[in-house]
């Protein structure tokens, strides 16, 4: 019972906790979840000319895009190479520029 009671404010503490941007969105449950034989250099540059306010970066060999505000962003997509192409994570952010549809008719353009 002493444990229990000498736990329970790390709990609350790890509870109260968060974090912002693509980190936390990296672990939060994908929108969109495919693979494509196109790679993540063609896709991105691809996003890039359909959607506006488009940021790209790179590491790891991973190619992340923030889609929207920086402040505000929309969407956080992830490419990762494979051995036959990419595999691609969406992430919804905060943000609703462009909308859910467009985005959707994008990346569907993108990676086929």
């Amino acid at each position: 019972m002493k444990r229990l009671i000498l736990l329970a404010p790390l709990a609350v503490l790890a509870a109260c906790g968060s974090s912002r941007g693509p980190e936390s969105s990296a672990s939060a449950e994908p929108m969109v979840y495919a693979s494509s034989a196109r790679p993540a250099s063609e896709i991105a540059r691809c996003l890039d000319s359909r959607l506006s306010r488009v940021h790209v970066s790179k590491n790891n060999g991973v190619t992340d895009l923030t889609i929207g505000s920086s402040s505000n962003s929309s969407y956080f997509i992830s490419l990762t190479p494979s051995g036959h192409g990419s595999v691609i994570k969406v992430v919804r952010g905060t943000g609703d520029d462009p909308p859910e549809e467009e985005l959707r008719f994008a990346i569907a353009r993108c990676t086929t």
